[in-house]
């Protein structure tokens, strides 16, 4: 799996649709990096849920993560798990998952560093910007994000309030993709994720 481009985050604060109708149009859309998230239902729905994201997922040859269930991750065959600081460790998680994908959200260059010589595959870094989606802390802005790309060698995701507005600063400042949830999921999902494409596409 290549992390790079769009990492879209399943997210229904601000639509009504389901994690399944939403992805369906973001891959329809070019998006090739999907990450399941929701804290909202019980563990039951939320496996249900992967598996017909996983199998939406596969039909358009589109890489699948689960956030923080390890065995729902595995149950439904994802292609790997996101795990947040307060998961399960990172060197547990490793045993259980073999060589799946294992990313790991971090909030300072110490996290990132420990993620990196843990053995994650990736780090989400953030949040970049204000961010609405969640309690995630202060905003920890372009210049840190620079210094965590300089200092770590994996691949990392930028996370936190990216917008068609900012992305474009986010990979000048060398993220190797960026996890948008708010600014496609709020008000025309196929229009902003086609938008958020072209972004991409362009910088390239």
């Amino acid at each position: 799996m290549t992390i790079s481009g769009i990492c879209f985050i399943t997210d229904r604060t601000y639509c009504s649709l389901s994690p399944a109708e939403m992805t369906r149009i973001v891959l329809e859309a070019g998006v090739s990096f999907i990450q399941y998230r929701d804290k909202n239902r019980t563990r039951r729905e939320i496996y249900e849920e992967a598996l017909r994201l996983r199998e939406l997922t596969l039909q358009h040859r589109a890489a699948f993560i689960v956030n923080d269930h390890v065995d729902i991750a595995l149950a439904v065959d994802a292609d790997g798990v996101h795990l947040g600081q307060d998961d399960l460790p990172l060197a547990e998680a490793r045993r259980i998952m073999g060589g799946k994908i294992i990313g790991i959200s971090t909030h300072s260059l110490t996290e990132a560093k420990e993620a990196e010589a843990g053995g994650a595959d990736y780090i989400g870094f953030g949040p970049i910007f204000l961010t609405t989606t969640k309690d995630a802390g202060s905003p920890q802005g372009i210049d840190n994000l620079r210094s965590i790309k300089q200092n770590v060698c994996i691949p990392v995701v930028a996370i936190g309030g990216i917008s068609a507005e900012n992305i474009a600063y986010v990979f000048e400042a060398g993220a190797d993709a960026a996890a948008v949830a708010t600014a496609i999921c709020r008000g025309d999902i196929r229009e902003n994720a086609a938008r958020m494409m072209q972004l991409v596409k362009t910088r390239r």
